[in-house]
């Protein structure tokens, strides 16, 4: 699992070098707790962005996270060590996190299914925060069963969680071969089609025909959710770290390290506002699942990029690679929505990865189109060959 959950006995890094002199873990994280009761055994915690603050698993203390269908290409982040011991066979499936889309990146470059839930579903108690208003967990795995068995282990309240939403739990995995029986799926346009390359546009052709989605929906506010996300991602981060930036700034992951002290210095207008505008456009989002129950979308712009590179070119643009390989899933995580990602193939094989969007509490929408699609033999999450 992501090295951002507690295991009693083990220092939680989080990915960061400033947090390795922390006391270990005096008790398991409420994940931990649930997988041991549900009989799984815990193989080892997995690199990550530090602090969870990115989209590419290049970190500057621990190393690299390589993508196990190319290894001279980025796994994604922030989950990226969980999405490659999943794609790479080492493990079943993994546990990651997502603010921005740290489970979806990851599992669209690296091959494989993940779960992104609604928010507050899960507890998260006992695992390392970044953003209090946007933090997920949630499993990958390389086969739905899987992903929606992990899923049904981790629900169950937790009094220690506030921010978790009082709701029963509500199985699913006996829900999966009822397939695409009542559902209505859309395509989401737009911001959606204009920010990613051909082969994430024929990815979602693909899954579009498959799930007989012949129309297009608009999420018009799609650009200013993703700003809004930025401000309070930004801020939250940065004040949670301010203390350490003014003591010691040397610590610091450099990827992170002016991006968290930007974001201590965001005028508490912006923040307050940012959230006032997420309210707004939760309701704007309701009126398309008046329309459809299952959403698509690109999860990334592109294929995984190089190691070490900087930019990536989408719609003719020139976009930094650390904040922009989420620009598709932060729109719909500010949100709060239920996410799969399900993989497929490009056309020279590289690994890309669609989203299927359900209303809030509907995880078992998304989690029935991908078993669908998985029947059909439209999705791809096979072993990588450099690990098989």
């Amino acid at each position: 699992m992501k090295n951002l959950f507690d295991v009693a006995g083990h220092t939680t890094l989080a990915g960061a070098e400033l947090l390795s002199d922390r006391p270990p873990a005096a008790s398991d994280s409420w994940a931990v707790r649930q997988l041991h009761s549900a009989g799984a055994l815990l193989s080892g915690m997995l690199n990550m962005d530090a602090y969870a603050y990115g989209f590419t698993t290049e970190n500057s203390h621990y190393g690299a996270t390589r993508n196990p269908h190319d290894l001279s290409r980025i796994a994604g982040g922030s989950s990226g060590g969980s999405a490659a011991a999943v794609a790479a066979g080492l493990v079943h499936f993994s546990l990651g996190s997502d603010t921005n889309g740290s489970i979806r990146v990851p599992a669209s470059l690296c091959g494989i299914f993940g779960l992104k839930p609604t928010f507050g579903r899960l507890s998260r108690s006992g695992s390392h925060p970044f953003v209090a208003s946007l933090d997920h967990i949630g499993p990958f795995a390389r086969r739905v069963a899987d992903l929606a068995a992990v899923y049904d282990a981790l629900q169950g309240r937790d009094p220690a969680d506030d921010f978790q939403a009082d709701k029963a739990s509500e199985r699913t995995g006996n829900l999966l071969e009822r397939g695409l029986e009542g559902l209505r799926c859309a395509r989401l346009g737009g911001y959606f089609t204009t920010w990613c390359d051909d082969d994430a546009r024929g990815a979602v052709d693909r899954v579009a025909h498959a799930l007989s989605a012949d129309s297009e929906l608009q999420f018009a506010d799609a650009a200013l959710a993703r700003s809004a996300a930025f401000i309070i991602s930004a801020s939250e981060g940065g004040n949670q770290y301010l203390t350490d930036l003014r003591h010691s700034p040397e610590r610091f992951e450099p990827h992170s390290r002016e991006r968290l002290l930007a974001g201590a210095m965001i005028p508490s207008a912006w923040y307050l506002q940012a959230q006032r505008f997420r309210r707004h456009a939760r309701q704007a989002m309701k009126s398309l699942f008046s329309q459809a129950d299952v959403l698509i979308a690109p999860a990334t712009p592109c294929s995984a990029t190089p190691i070490g590179a900087e930019e990536m070119v989408i719609n003719g643009q020139p976009l930094p690679v650390r904040a922009s390989m989420g620009m598709l899933t932060q729109p719909i995580s500010f949100l709060g929505l239920p996410v799969v990602t399900v993989p497929l193939r490009t056309a020279s094989g590289k690994p890309i990865g669609l989203q299927l969007i359900a209303a809030p509490f509907n995880e078992q929408a998304c989690l029935r189109a991908a078993r669908a699609l998985e029947a059909m033999g439209i999705t791809d999450a096979r072993v990588a060959e450099s690990a098989a």
